[in-house]
């Protein structure tokens, strides 16, 4: 009779403890708000704060409040998340006559059994925290603390599970509920998880644990994982959730960052059940709850843009006849458009029948408007290439109405001369270099070349401009070369514009050859000196002083003078010839120079032809003007030779 007593004794001290804690608000209304939360499937402390608000509109104290929802609540059924206030509302209206109902802190019990000695009001508030934890994503498990004669904890026992727990011994949630801890895995015992368990029972606040290891029993097969558990105290109990830190939750967490990288989702569909499965990716894509669960085929198929109706029809057509599907299409979701990607397989039976169906999902909606986008920037190209190619035909009409090169060597009073011009290889890149080479009303010749700043119509219509200045100004004013460059700078400089960000600029060579004496005055606006090769010997001109035309209003340009023999070679060029990027301007001149030195030391009846001939620019981005004299024995026939 001895142990009876024993038992007797144990029972009437725990409900006593129940009993004061019955009587205290608190603890009422504590539970109260995990009743509530329980059967809404609200957190608790949107529960309390509602029992709250609910104690002030009556304008009662909340305990009392909360005793009459524990109360109310037994008998009540279950409502869904989304009825906190209808619930209490219901809790709250009197009772019909006829009914028991239960005392203030007394819970239904509609689950297993309750362990021995456990009191009603626990085993009832586990019931209401399996029912949440039935519908809380997750792996979560609830632990009730088990207590000696003298209040000290010994043990937990699990009072809850999620149905996705699976333990390292392959036990389900249900399978653990009811069971002891120290039973069940006894390596934590003591542990670091065991005291925070303690810990948040003390002080009633959440804790984290972890990474930690765990190795199973001896006595089961050694499995060794890292977890952590995160504790929080529930009611009368602790909730814990926990992450394994193995190869499995790896691979999944992978999958998921995959699929966030890649904006992807995958999915199943089985057709002998049914059942659909979507994972987190296909959600994000589709804009949908998962709680609401996959979208049916039809509501699916609906979203699809009518237009691309028919690339889904041909996809079913491909997928009737074993093949996998890649096919691209729009949907629309909201009121956006998303433009998706979807590769379909089936396993199938063995009459070629699918039995289930597996998709990826990709949303390819940024890359299909980059490429959008693209393809109107290559557009926007295509149509500014195509203006380029117009202002280039048109540059390269305007040069060959203004600038006519001849074809061969022509004569001038005492000179022989001859004309190349090397085009830009780049359609975009016509010039403004220009050439002149005519006699004057004096008697002399006048020679230049120059350059406009820049490419494209606008620099030859300069050219033009200068070119034609230069062929009246000689005739009609002046053969000075310092005086013609002095009109060309004040010319280009009047044409400026108040809204010129960059005026035009030129640069220019201009000689006065004078047949009698063979002497050679010239001037220069910022352009490179012509060469002189005599025996196998070039040099450049002394230079003289002048800036760019168009730079400033006025400019003082200085002339010098050198003699030129028959036998010399003279160079005029602009600066396409030797200039380039990638070289110094030594680098570009050092070809000129040893063309020149060798036609100058040789007794070559076709100087000129020859030495144009073997010229190439240095910089095929640019043109290039080059204008070779001779001059002539006074005794020769002007005729007597081609170059």
């Amino acid at each position: 009779m001895e142990p009876h007593r024993d038992y007797l004794s144990r029972l009437a001290d725990i409900d006593a403890k129940v009993e004061r804690a019955r009587v205290d608000p608190e603890v009422v209304l504590g539970r109260a708000a995990g009743l509530l939360a329980g059967r809404t499937g609200c957190r608790v402390d949107e529960a309390h704060a509602h029992l709250l608000r609910l104690a002030a509109e009556r304008g009662d104290d909340p305990g009392e409040t909360a005793a009459d929802v524990l109360e109310a609540l037994e008998d009540c059924t279950p409502q869904k998340p989304d009825r906190l206030g209808s619930l209490t509302e219901t809790a709250l209206r009197p009772p019909p006559p006829a009914g028991r109902r239960s005392s203030p802190g007394s819970f239904p019990s509609s689950g297993p059994a309750a362990p021995s000695g456990v009191p009603s009001v626990v085993s009832g508030w586990a019931d209401i925290v399996q029912q949440v934890l039935d519908a809380v994503p997750g792996r979560h498990i609830v632990l009730m603390p088990v207590r000696d004669r003298n209040g000290r904890i010994e043990d937990y026992t699990f009072a809850a599970a999620s149905p996705s727990v699976v333990d390292l011994s392959g036990r389900r949630g249900t399978q653990i509920v009811g069971r002891r801890v120290s039973e069940t895995y006894p390596t934590l015992v003591n542990g670091p998880i065991w005291e925070a368990w303690g810990e948040s029972i003390a002080d009633g606040l959440s804790r984290e644990v972890g990474p930690v290891p765990y190795a199973s029993p001896a006595e089961r097969a050694p499995v060794d994982v890292t977890l952590t558990v995160r504790v929080r105290p529930v009611g009368l109990g602790l909730l814990n959730s926990w992450v394994r830190h193995d190869e499995e939750d790896r691979l999944a967490e992978r999958i998921a960052q995959t699929e966030q990288l890649g904006n992807l989702g995958w999915g199943e569909w089985d057709l002998l059940t049914g059942k659909i499965v979507w994972s987190e990716g296909l959600y994000r894509i589709y804009e949908r709850d998962p709680a609401e669960g996959p979208l049916p085929s039809e509501e699916s198929d609906a979203l699809t843009v009518p237009e691309d109706i028919p690339l889904r029809q041909q996809a079913v057509e491909i997928f009737g006849r074993g093949e996998t599907v890649d096919v691209s299409y729009r949907i629309r979701v909201g009121d956006r458009i998303k433009h998706i990607r979807t590769i379909v397989d089936a396993v199938r039976d063995t009459d070629g029948r699918p039995v289930k169906v597996y998709g990826i999902v990709q949303d390819v909606t940024a890359r299909e408007t980059s490429r959008v986008r693209l393809a109107e920037v290559e557009q926007q190209l295509r149509e500014h290439q195509r203006s380029l190619a117009a202002e280039h035909r048109l540059t390269v009409q305007l040069q060959q109405i203004v600038l006519p090169i001849p074809a061969a060597p022509f004569d001038l009073p005492g000179l022989r001369a001859a004309v190349r011009y090397l085009p830009a290889e780049t359609a975009s890149r016509v010039g403004g270099d220009w050439y002149h080479a005519a006699a004057a009303d004096d008697g002399s010749v006048v020679l230049a070349v120059g350059d406009v700043a820049g490419h494209g119509l606008q620099a030859a219509a300069v050219m033009a401009q200068l070119r034609h200045a230069l062929a009246a100004l000689s005739v009609t004013t002046t053969s000075d070369p310092a005086a013609l460059l002095t009109h060309l700078n004040q010319l280009l400089y009047a044409g400026r514009s108040a809204a010129d960000l960059m005026p035009l600029t030129a640069t220019a060579v201009v000689a006065r050859y004078d047949p009698p004496t063979g002497t050679l005055v010239w001037a220069q606006a910022g352009h490179p000196a012509p060469l002189r090769a005599r025996a196998g010997v070039t040099t450049e001109l002394d230079r003289p002083e002048g800036a760019l035309l168009g730079a400033f209003p006025e400019v003082r340009y200085g002339t010098a003078a050198a003699t030129v023999v028959p036998g010399d070679l003279l160079l005029f060029y602009t600066d396409g010839l030797i200039e380039h990027r990638d070289r110094t301007l030594e680098e570009g001149l050092a070809p000129v120079l040893v063309t020149l030195n060798r036609l100058s030391g040789e007794r070559n009846q076709q100087p000129l032809a020859e030495l144009l001939a073997q010229l190439r620019h240095a910089n095929p981005d640019d043109d290039a003007c080059i204008l070779a004299v001779r001059p002539l024995p006074v005794a020769s026939d002007p005729g007597g030779d081609d170059g």
